[in-house]
């Protein structure tokens, strides 16, 4: 990645940052394009004079008014929020392992959050969805806990390869571990949104508790981003700058995992998202974090609201699973990336 050693210590990273604004604010048209047709299409299309009416005239005698209000806007709003959240998620990991293939669904956190949702429908069914939350946080937790255990024993520390096998392996070991208690327990129906992923069913009460993770998380990472771009060119060059990578290292990992046990916790696991879209934001804006992650947020949100407004028009009226759309392209975008083609982080 391009740098240049600046004289009093720092190291200027290259970026865009006329590009960067400019796919900021041209994303958010794009988003807010596509959280329209979200909110009108879809089993029953809705005219978009109506989901004005609704949106700043609500009349709650108006069965139409009421699907945009009670279901479809609350379904957009948590589609561009997870996919925010699942795309800085991505751009952190990468950055801080220094890993192309880095991503909260790869890596195992989704599935430690899985197993902690398996958990509770099995044994505390009426759980509230903010201590669900939680469970979902630990269960992340525990996942990263393991995958770096594993991944360090292995001769030669950890290296992302190793981290990546490493995430594989414990992202089967614990999906079979969810799906073995959803059959002990009788809940693979429960679960079986959780597994494949989607934003169907997208509350506002679940947005609520959800909105506060996702904007702290995003917010930390924004403030760690300068941080991040130095530990991204290397161990030693952020610590040859006085950069405490330990602890930038610790709270970039916090952030993950609320941004993923949160998203988790409502969409189920969704993946590729935080693989493909920093990889696009650095190709977009350059290799500086401090653009990256916002152009990451933007980007993100757009990923899964189209792909979840896809998904209703595939197969209408049934709904074609999103993670599996998203999964399309995710899946050639990671062979892609493991033939070992280099990718400046």
């Amino acid at each position: 990645m391009g740098r240049s050693q600046q004289p009093h210590g720092e190291v200027h990273v290259k970026s865009r940052p006329l590009a960067a604004v400019a796919v900021i604010i041209g994303g958010l048209a794009v988003l807010a394009v596509g959280l329209a047709l979200s909110i009108s299409v879809g089993a029953a299309d809705i005219h978009l004079s109506t989901v004005w009416q609704a949106l700043f005239h609500f009349q709650s005698s108006q069965n139409a008014q009421r699907v945009v209000v009670d279901i479809r806007l609350p379904r957009a709003l948590g589609a561009a929020i997870v996919g925010a959240s699942l795309a800085v998620a991505g751009a952190i990991m990468q950055g801080i392992s220094r890993n192309p293939l880095a991503d909260s669904g790869l890596l195992g956190l989704n599935a430690g959050a899985a197993v902690a949702l398996a958990f509770c429908f099995a044994f505390f069914p009426k759980i509230p969805f903010i201590e669900l939350i939680f469970f979902c946080f630990a269960g992340s937790g525990l996942s990263a806990l393991l995958v770096f255990g594993f991944g360090s024993m292995a001769k030669g520390g950890l290296t992302p390869l190793k981290l990546t096998l490493a995430g594989a392996a414990v992202s089967a070991l614990l999906t079979a571990l969810s799906e073995g208690i959803a059959l002990y327990f009788h809940l693979s129906q429960d679960l079986a949104f959780w597994m494949l992923g989607g934003v169907a069913g997208t509350n506002w009460t679940q947005l609520k508790v959800l909105f506060p993770f996702a904007c702290a998380g995003i917010l930390v990472a924004l403030f760690l981003s300068k941080s991040i771009s130095v530990l991204s060119l290397g161990e030693s060059v952020a610590k040859g700058l006085g950069q405490r990578t330990l602890l930038v290292k610790i709270i970039s990992l916090i952030a993950v995992l609320v941004l993923a046990g949160s998203s988790v916790s409502v969409v189920g696991s969704v993946v590729f998202i935080g693989l493909i879209i920093p990889h696009v934001a650095r190709f977009l804006v350059g290799a500086s974090y401090s653009w990256i992650i916002p152009c990451s947020a933007v980007l993100g949100s757009i990923l899964l609201v189209y792909a979840d407004t896809a998904a209703r028009l595939v197969n209408p009226p049934y709904e074609t699973p999103v993670g599996a759309l998203i999964a399309l392209i995710g899946a050639p975008f990671f062979l892609y990336l493991a033939r070992g083609k280099k990718v400046g982080l």
